[in-house]
């Protein structure tokens, strides 16, 4: 099955940009730096979300709309005072097919399960605002994941369209990693 080989197959990228997101974390002090901190994921999901969305059709995914998006962020971004006129350079990975799409998505819907993590880790830093992105999908986020892999699974009928997948989410992993790391650098 597709999710349990993705899964495995980007363990890698997933810890290395886990390990910059914590540091990254670890050194808000407060809500303009939470906000500077939300515009890096922002920029990047909105990039995601813009070279998936030919291919992550009501037909391929009939709740996508419904799901949370980069517009969670921006509206994070805005209720803590702050605006998305200035974002960080991101370079979205290049997709082409129906399985590169959910590879890509598989990142961006993954997030969601460590986002309750995030949530606790900003509460004892005092963050208290801006948090319905990573809140994710509150008590529906099992049945939201659940439906997303069974998707996941039944697009890739074959080896080389698992392989596509593979190739979409370690790449959208890791093009997410660099885009903290251009700001480490600037």
């Amino acid at each position: 099955m597709l999710s349990t080989k993705i899964k495995e197959a980007t363990k890698a990228p997933h810890q290395q940009l886990e390990g910059v997101v914590v540091r990254k974390l670890k050194a808000i002090n407060g809500d303009k730096d939470y906000a500077e901190f939300l515009k890096f994921f922002y920029a990047y999901f909105n990039a995601v979300e813009e070279v998936i969305k030919p291919y992550i059709t009501d037909a391929v995914l009939p709740d996508y709309k419904e799901r949370r998006n980069s517009g969670y962020i921006k509206a994070d971004i805005e209720d803590l005072g702050e605006s998305t006129d200035q974002l960080p350079e991101v370079e979205a990975p290049t997709i082409t097919t129906v399985q590169e799409a959910l590879g890509a998505l598989y990142v961006l819907e993954g997030s969601i399960m460590g986002g309750s993590i995030i949530v606790k880790m900003l509460e004892k830093l005092g963050i208290t605002r801006g948090l319905s992105f990573f809140s994710g999908y509150g008590a529906e986020t099992p049945q939201k994941w659940s439906i997303f892999v069974t998707v996941l699974n039944a697009h890739a009928k074959n080896e080389g369209e698992e392989n596509l997948a593979i190739k979409a989410a370690n790449n959208t992993f890791s093009l997410f990693g660099r885009t903290f790391e251009r700001e480490e650098v600037a």
